[in-house]
């Protein structure tokens, strides 16, 4: 461009016709400069904290898994290069898994089960919620949408501790069963019963479900649900046919939302039962963390639980990478 410039104002015909052109073909060049400088500026404050926040502390833990054990004090003393690492640790958690000896199979199928159950009902739950606040509510949408964000404001201990005060052997549940003491009923609800700690699960998380489904169900487009309508589909078959095809990706989000956390929750099962017989994995993390010359065992679980996270991390990158190019 400043050659051409130069050769016109050499061969005297730099006229203001031509410098209107030239402008106009300079322009366009450098809004895109500025956009293809702005999204890696943009993507350097992301990049910083997922570096400082989660990589870096994932090597901590890497280093303390393959580290080694102090023999007089029994802490954790990791070992910060990767060629002098002892998979000592990784190999006594994997060889306790399965077998005789498998001391932490049970607690990873329990968590498996709980947390598959209690996804399931968060979804039956919060799918009908959020169906209901993002398409029907009306002028109503704003309250109800501030009802649904309540539960954050309240820290998850106090509500399983209202749990706790409802589920004594004198509590509120039992009460109600007794029909105020016309019959004896005295369950122990916190002594180890399954049912508990899935329900409280769900009481815990089903918020963090209903949000996203929410958020989601809101962005549909409306035009394609009333097309849907406008060529005799019933309102069923336009649930069933359009509206939750859309959503899928919303949904795969929701779950992940609510059942990533879940797999690592301890103080549930803590709070509500107490009890080995309800213990999760979280519960063996936070039992090897607390237990001395164990927390290589801790961390070894932590990543045997991070590897069984990624798989439905990867199937979400999938199912919205090919809902982009459908759309």
């Amino acid at each position: 461009m400043a050659q051409r410039l130069a050769c016109l104002q050499g061969w005297g015909i730099l006229t203001p016709v031509v410098l209107t052109e030239v402008a106009a073909q300079a322009k366009p060049q450098s809004k895109r400069a500025r956009g293809s400088a702005l999204g890696p500026a943009l993507a350097v404050p992301g990049i910083i904290w997922l570096l400082l926040f989660f990589l870096a502390p994932l090597y901590v833990v890497l280093a303390i898994v393959f580290g080694r054990t102090d023999p007089i004090f029994r802490t954790a003393v990791p070992v910060w290069n990767p060629l002098q690492w002892n998979p000592s640790q990784v190999n006594y958690v994997l060889s306790r898994i399965v077998g005789d000896n498998g001391i932490f199979g049970p607690a990873l199928l329990r968590t498996a089960i709980y947390v598959l159950l209690a996804g399931l009902l968060c979804l039956l739950l919060a799918f009908p919620v959020a169906y209901y606040v993002a398409r029907l509510s009306g002028r109503w949408k704003g309250l109800l949408l501030a009802a649904l964000i309540a539960p954050f404001w309240i820290s998850y201990m106090m509500r399983m501790l209202a749990w706790v005060n409802l589920l004594q052997d004198d509590g509120l549940v039992n009460r109600l069963f007794s029909l105020g003491g016309f019959f004896d009923v005295r369950t122990h609800w916190l002594t180890g019963q399954p049912v508990v700690v899935v329900l409280g699960l769900v009481y815990g998380y089903v918020a963090y479900m209903i949000l996203p489904l929410y958020a989601g169900l809101d962005r549909l487009p409306q035009s394609t649900l009333e097309a849907a309508r406008d060529l005799g589909a019933s309102r069923f078959a336009s649930f069933w046919r359009v509206t939750l095809p859309m959503c899928r990706p919303t949904i795969v989000a929701a779950v992940l939302l609510t059942c990533l956390p879940m797999l690592g929750d301890y103080f549930t099962s803590d709070m509500l039962s107490a009890s080995p017989k309800t213990a999760m994995v979280g519960n063996l993390i936070n039992d090897s963390v607390q237990s001395p010359g164990q927390t290589g065992q801790a961390g070894a679980l932590v990543m045997l639980v991070l590897l069984v996270a990624v798989v439905p991390m990867f199937y979400y990158v999938r199912v919205t990478a090919r809902g982009d190019a459908a759309s």
